[in-house]
């Protein structure tokens, strides 16, 4: 099998939004460049790590065959379950995040230390204390939790989760995890994210005005 390194995993995951919201047309490569800003030749070396025949014609690359080899080749064509660990403000948003009702994911159950908020919280799954994430997380055979806690309770949360059987975590909390095992972690921090942005801003010469007396 191809090793597809991390850089064009990403540009492939991105590709299929990309294809997702542009219809069913066909699409060039040099349309893709204009919609992405990745040059042909990135997107054509990328495309070439697909499974199947998605190689594209003289009209350009078919979207739902693209779609389908995406999927194929990074193995997002089974459907997972997953849960939200931490039901605070950023938490609860995603219990109710549209998406999810479509795609390769499912969601399925919401944690929380919180007896109280489980119970007065409205939810489209069920939702449960925190002390319970073992047996739920087997029971239902949920892969992959959001980790949604607050820093100073992130490792311990993750601890039980990977205690309980989860194979991976997308951690919000702004810490490191450490884990044994083989439990694939992605961070989610929006600081690091404002500052990946802002090194590839051009200079302005903008001066921020002090900031008034408190």
């Amino acid at each position: 099998m191809v090793q597809i390194p991390e850089p064009a995993k990403e540009r492939l995951l991105y590709l299929m939004r990309v294809l997702e919201k542009n219809g069913a047309k066909p699409v060039t490569s040099h349309q893709i460049e204009a919609l992405t800003g990745w040059s042909s030749h990135t997107i054509r070396k990328d495309v070439s790590y697909l499974e199947g025949d998605c190689g594209g014609s003289v009209q350009g690359y078919e979207p739902a065959e693209l779609i389908r080899g995406i999927k194929k080749t990074l193995g997002l064509e089974t459907r997972r379950r997953f849960c939200v660990v931490g039901l605070g403000r950023l938490g609860s948003a995603y219990l109710n995040f549209r998406a999810f009702d479509f795609g390769e994911f499912e969601m399925v159950a919401g944690f929380d230390t919180s007896v109280n908020r489980v119970e007065i919280l409205k939810s489209p799954v069920p939702l449960y204390p925190a002390y319970k994430m073992a047996e739920i997380i087997r029971r239902f055979s949920i892969e992959i939790a959001l980790l949604c806690v607050p820093g100073e309770a992130a490792q311990g949360a993750a601890e039980k989760l990977a205690a309980a059987g989860i194979r991976g975590i997308l951690n919000f909390a702004p810490v490191a995890l450490t884990l044994d095992g083989e439990i694939a972690v992605r961070n989610v921090y929006v600081m690091d994210e404002l500052r990946a942005l802002a090194i590839n801003l051009p200079a302005s010469g903008f001066q921020a005005p002090a900031r008034p007396p408190p």
